[in-house]
């Protein structure tokens, strides 16, 4: 997929702060003004939460400096990912009437590379017996933060489509992406020897 595929963004931020959000409101793509609370802004700024996340991630990755081909693999995975939750956040900032010609958003090719970079890192992971809990390594721990949001937002975009005329690829982006951050959870903690951390039902 090329890089040039969408329109470059051509964008000047020459002030942080605007004061036109100052009554709690703010403005979709095409202009319509929206209370801040609206769903439809609840859904993508929880997405932008979880894009944080993801960077938190990738910088303890990058700072582990394993020199491992496959870390440097799962970063530009990260990295990628980054990118298509941003254009994810972008269309549901754009109502059906205001989708323009070149706008960046996600597609079934999108979904296809995400399905081949979860198989390629758990087909190097033993199987599962049991549930397994947060925990082993500080970067597996991330991971499931990073998880559990992702679902927070599926929800929350599920919640829009059953209001309001959305994409239905934004969902199956974000439920593929969950499955994506568990089994890389579980990869960095195998590559880096850290014993999973099992649900025991019976702990006392």
């Amino acid at each position: 997929m090329s890089d040039n595929k969408y329109n470059n963004p051509n964008i000047r931020i020459n002030k942080v702060y605007t004061k036109s959000g100052d009554q709690g409101e703010t403005h979709l793509v095409g202009g319509r003004k929206i209370a801040k609370n609206d769903i439809r802004i609840c859904s993508y700024g929880e997405i932008d939460e979880l894009n944080s996340y993801i960077g938190g991630c990738r910088q303890l990755i990058v700072d582990l400096q394993s020199g491992d081909s496959d870390f440097e693999k799962l970063s530009n995975i990260l990295y990628r990912t980054q990118n298509e939750l941003f254009n994810l956040g972008n269309m549901l900032a754009t109502l059906d009437e205001d989708i323009y010609e070149g706008m960046p958003k996600i597609e079934d090719l999108h979904i296809d590379k995400m399905e081949g970079d979860i198989d390629y890192f758990n087909k190097s992971l033993p199987n599962l017996k049991s549930f397994v809990l947060p925990g082993g390594s500080q970067l597996n721990i991330w991971f499931h933060i990073s998880r559990t949001l992702c679902r927070k937002c599926e929800r929350t975009v599920v919640s829009l489509s059953q209001k309001e005329s959305i994409d239905s690829i934004i969902i199956k982006y974000l439920n593929r992406l969950s499955d994506g951050l568990f089994v890389w959870g579980r990869w960095v903690n195998v590559i880096q020897e850290y014993s999973e951390v099992v649900w025991n039902p019976n702990k006392k």
